[in-house]
């Protein structure tokens, strides 16, 4: 329990990260965010009409974020991307495979979102552990967003089941 709870705190406490390490890490945030919309998106054509519509509303969720996130960016100067990474690309491809090959697809898809989310989510927990304060904030202001669209996924997972 506590044991375990201060092990896990213990190893992602890291060495705060160089500033230019931090914007590659912001870069990569935005890629895998991108990368994880998109994938919302692709899953929302395949599902039935029902969990479309709630999907795509995550995928408009994520996009604010994605945009908030460049806008910090781009006031900081720093480049940003406007695409996902070819892992993104390459994840996208194989779930679209085995989802096709699973007999409840609408189920393969949702847990491949929200494992995919949860990724992300630790993605941006671990990076803001490692920031400079500034930096971190504007990253801590888009969690309540991540965490409300993975919250949203995970209860779509458990009533699928």
């Amino acid at each position: 329990g506590q044991h375990a709870a201060m092990k896990l705190s213990a190893t992602r406490m890291q060495v705060a990260l160089p500033p230019h390490a931090a914007q590659a890490a912001c870069r990569n945030l935005i890629r895998r965010s991108i990368d994880l919309c998109q994938m919302y998106r692709q899953a929302a054509r395949v599902c039935e009409p029902g969990l479309r519509m709630v999907l795509e509303e995550d995928a408009q969720a994520l996009d604010l974020l994605i945009d908030d996130l460049r806008a910090q960016a781009g006031a900081a100067g720093e480049p940003w991307s406007d695409q996902g990474s070819w892992r993104g690309t390459a994840k996208r491809q194989l779930s679209a495979w085995l989802t096709r090959a699973a007999a409840r697809q609408d189920r393969a898809w949702l847990r491949t979102l929200a494992h995919q989310g949860g990724s992300l989510l630790v993605a941006f927990e671990d990076t803001i552990a490692r920031l400079p304060a500034e930096s971190a904030r504007v990253l801590c202001r888009q969690l309540p967003r991540l965490r409300a669209i993975h919250q949203d996924i995970h209860c779509l997972v458990s009533g699928a089941s």
